[in-house]
């Protein structure tokens, strides 16, 4: 659908630039040739040539060629708001209009003389050059971002207001480009209604980057998972849709979407997350009793990185005073971070290696341990038999990388087959213990592109790799660079224009 809507839009634009050439005075064939037109245009129209080179620019170059066929409009004595947006919108019904009715004529440049832009008009233009200049910038240099959930506390808390740099790993040309402008994936004040038209779809291209992604990089992503939501708004990517087609109907599709309202997100509006990436591709990963180790080294810990200890004391709790001052603790988030241990005198308390320090040292404590996390089943890649992995004893893992060559065989098929299938586009089936890949049988598999590993610092709360694989490249949207903000009950004065690490 999408390749016949920007055949017909081509096709539309150049046939009414023939049409409009020939009423002009310009030999028609001219406005067939990709540039040759709009040079023609720009002399005929007496604007200054350094416009038609800057419209070369990538990315902002395309709305300089759109502000050039406004101003060869403008010479057909089309000169309303009405007619300015027909240009940008509807070209290619627009333009073979102005071409060929007999109603529409060429006026040259005689038109503009008597023509005088009213205030209102002023302030429109202006206002449009805003947007125009807005959109630009959050697609393709920086986006503002909020963090919703406490995955990353605290590093990174709710409410923090972040600056995203597109540019370090190389912005993405949109792959969805018609959609509602400063929003994501959802319309404002709504949380269902989606912002965008899925009609057209554009190829996945990364302009050159800066940087790559590097080990321990906060990184904002995709949400890999987001690609099929259950439209509700409890639902969505907290509550995934193939958590609850797992195991609350148990592999039934068709059950689960007469049941609930379903949508697929284009990979570019699914929901963005925030992680820190972990894994780098070809790395090996393995956590023991809730300890990340990469290649056998111990991974880096984050100074406020988060994980619950097993707090057993005297009989009696920790002071109210030294819960709030020392550890932050309060009664409005409370529950959050500190609940009972299974016993008296014991407690479950999510804090940072730092605040584990104070309170061993309190007099009525008797230990302090790490909690381990015992369960097993909600771990990626779901497969219990092959992969018995835990959220605190999970690995070893090899996360994939662009060129490497796995076995495919019943053991690795839960680990690779959502990269073989949605990552990177082909048609899998199993017959018999076998598998085909587009109807040729495989024994192994190499890897389009690179993965990477993300898990947030708060590791007992994050919905991270760990429950839900690798994330790939075409995925990354950009590092996370400042906190340019941040609010609870007033500014966090302290955290405003703080670097991310």
């Amino acid at each position: 659908m999408g390749l016949i809507l920007l055949i017909i839009g081509t096709i539309g634009w150049h046939l009414g630039m023939y049409g409009m050439f020939k009423k002009a005075g310009i030999a028609p064939w001219k406005a067939l040739v990709p540039f040759y037109n709009t040079w023609e245009i720009v002399r005929i129209t007496n604007i200054r040539r350094y416009w038609f080179w800057l419209q070369l620019i990538p990315i902002a170059g395309q709305f300089i060629t759109i502000w050039i066929t406004i101003i060869f409009v403008m010479h057909f004595k089309r000169v309303n708001l009405i007619h300015h947006t027909l240009t940008v919108l509807f070209p290619f019904l627009y333009f073979p209009y102005l071409g060929f009715s007999e109603k529409e004529k060429w006026y040259g440049a005689d038109v503009l003389k008597h023509y005088h832009k009213p205030a209102s008009r002023e302030w429109i233009d202006a206002g449009i050059f805003a947007v125009v200049a807005a959109t630009i910038i959050r697609t393709f240099v920086f986006e503002a971002y909020v963090i919703p959930t406490g995955s990353m506390e605290k590093t990174l808390l709710i409410n923090d207001f972040l600056f995203v740099n597109k540019m370090s790993y190389g912005p993405r040309i949109p792959q969805t480009p018609l959609s509602f402008p400063f929003v994501h994936n959802t319309m404002p004040f709504s949380k269902t209604l989606p912002s965008y038209i899925k009609g057209v779809q554009l190829p996945y291209k990364r302009l050159p980057a800066f940087t790559e992604v590097k080990r321990n990089d906060v990184v904002v992503f995709n949400f890999p998972e987001g690609d099929t939501i259950i439209n509700l708004p409890d639902y969505g990517s907290a509550v995934t849709y193939y958590d609850v087609l797992r195991y609350q109907f148990k592999g039934d599709r068709d059950a689960l979407n007469a049941q609930f309202p379903v949508i697929v997100h284009p990979m570019d509006k699914t929901d963005n997350y925030i992680k820190r990436c972990v894994g780098m591709p070809g790395d090996v990963l393995q956590i023991k009793e809730g300890k990340l180790f990469v290649n056998d080294q111990p991974a880096f810990v984050a100074p406020g990185s988060q994980t619950e200890y097993l707090v057993e004391t005297k009989g009696t709790a920790l002071s109210d005073d030294f819960l709030k001052e020392e550890l932050g603790i309060d009664a409005d988030n409370a529950e959050s971070q500190i609940r009972p241990g299974g016993k008296a005198g014991v407690y479950i308390i999510n804090m940072t290696p730092g605040e584990m320090e104070k309170v061993k040292k309190q007099p009525n404590v008797v230990s302090v341990a790490p909690f381990i996390d015992t369960q097993v089943g909600m771990t990626f890649p779901h497969d219990e038999v092959n992969y018995p992995w835990t959220r605190d004893n999970f690995g070893p893992l090899t996360v994939p990388k662009k060129g490497t060559t796995v076995p495919v065989n019943a053991q690795t098929i839960a680990m690779y087959r959502r990269v073989i299938v949605t990552y990177e586009n082909n048609k899998l089936e199993e017959n018999n213990g076998k598998f085909f890949i587009d109807g040729k049988e495989i024994t192994n598999y190499t890897f389009k592109q690179n993965y990477y590993w993300m898990m947030g610092d708060n590791r007992h709360n994050s919905q991270d790799s760990r429950f839900w694989g690798f994330v790939p490249e075409t995925n990354i949207v950009g590092k996370a660079s400042l906190i340019w903000f941040s609010w609870n009950k007033g500014p966090r004065w302290k955290r405003l224009f703080n670097g991310i690490n």
